[in-house]
């Protein structure tokens, strides 16, 4: 009896893997290019792929940060604005739901990581340059 309860679980295990999403995943991207690339599989059924990007209209519109991954779909499919340091800001939210259907567009330099204080620091730059102009 054990082995067939350990059978039952192991192949609904194996369902679940099966029907989950895989997503491309990129947590730091500056200006459109992807700085830390890789797949993820998403943890829920009903997770969905997104790109999400944040631009600064005012400085240029190649400017800006990007994130990817797996997330619930509320929100998705979204255009905000807002303001930072009294510059405006626009996060679009775009999601999708086959697998690596949100493609990543990797950097000329596969091999830079960039931390949590870098971009901080090029945010910055990017409110202080966009109140200058």
């Amino acid at each position: 009896m054990a082995k067939i309860l350990s059978a039952a679980i192991v192949a609904v295990a194996l369902l679940v893997v099966v029907n989950s999403l895989t997503c491309n995943q990129c947590k730091y991207g500056l200006a459109g290019f992807c700085l830390s690339n890789s797949e993820v599989t998403c943890s829920t059924n009903t997770s969905v792929c997104f790109t999400g990007k944040a631009t600064f209209p005012s400085v240029s519109s190649s400017v800006g940060f990007n994130t990817q991954g797996c997330r619930e779909p509320t929100g998705c499919n979204t255009t905000t604005n807002g303001t930072i340091l009294g510059v405006t800001y626009e996060t679009k939210l775009d999601c999708c739901s086959t697998d690596n259907c949100n493609p990543v567009t990797v950097s000329g330099a596969p091999a830079t990581k960039v931390t949590l204080a870098g971009i901080s620091g090029a945010a910055l730059l990017a409110c202080v340059w966009g109140s200058m102009m």
